[in-house]
């Protein structure tokens, strides 16, 4: 199987952070009425710190020291743009726009994804 998953690289877990994302911003939505509720979103970046670190290999420890940091979790809290006298820091706007955008980097993934499966298809089938 190791084999597949060099065919995929990064992209495997760039789908399933992507889909992470589009799941906490979903739940920012259905919690935009909810008092005292603290928007969050995933930080893509950090998320993939992981297999960025798989990737490197070093002939010291010392080289790659900013990178073998603690594991993160990814989650962040989003500063509004606009306080509610509520505590709630959900702005269904922003959160809307950041679903559309999320959505799109998904299908886009999924959409190289499939061209990859594609492609390691019609090598097997010798075409």
């Amino acid at each position: 199987m190791n084999l597949l998953s060099g065919a995929f690289g990064i992209h495997e877990k760039a789908l399933q952070v992507r889909s992470q994302r589009m799941e906490v911003l979903a739940r920012n939505i259905a919690n935009a009425d909810t008092p005292n509720y603290k928007a969050q979103d995933v930080d893509f970046k950090a998320m993939l710190q992981d297999v960025q670190r798989e990737s490197l290999t070093a002939t010291n420890d010392k080289h790659y020291a900013a990178i073998q940091e603690g594991p993160d979790n990814g989650m962040r809290y989003r500063v509004p743009y606009n306080s509610s006298f509520d505590g709630n820091t959900v702005e269904i706007s922003v959160e809307q726009a950041q679903f559309g955008k999320a959505a799109g980097d998904y299908q886009a993934t999924l959409q190289f994804l499939g061209d990859r499966i594609g492609g390691i298809r019609k090598a097997l089938k010798g075409e």
